[in-house]
């Protein structure tokens, strides 16, 4: 292929300044219906009962199903250059959050 033809296949992204920063999240809430996925990301903080979603995406399943294989790629690279992504043990037994999230009273 030449590079004529490699530069009209190449998508350009623009990442307007708003968006630049990002937002950081340390909770992702996945939901689904049989037309899409819907994820909120949300930051939750140590002794405050409530998160706000700072980001919501919704996509396809075959998108979907596209972002879990780039994630299992991207990370299989990481821990390949940095070494394991380490999740304490309670985490595995159905934790979530790198803390324990307090329960609302009412």
């Amino acid at each position: 292929m030449n590079n004529n033809n490699q530069s009209q296949n190449q998508l350009q992204l623009e990442l307007p300044q708003e968006v630049a920063q990002g937002e950081y999240a340390n909770l992702a809430v996945i939901t689904h219906a049989s037309s899409d996925f819907v994820i909120d990301f949300a930051r939750v903080l140590p002794g405050v009962p409530k998160a706000h979603v700072k980001s919501r995406i919704i996509m396809a399943p075959e998108h979907a199903k596209r972002l879990l294989g780039a994630l299992q790629e991207n990370i299989a690279r990481y821990e390949r250059t940095y070494g394991p992504i380490r999740i304490p043990e309670a985490q595995n037994k159905g934790g979530i959050a790198p803390f324990e999230i307090p329960k609302g009273d009412a």
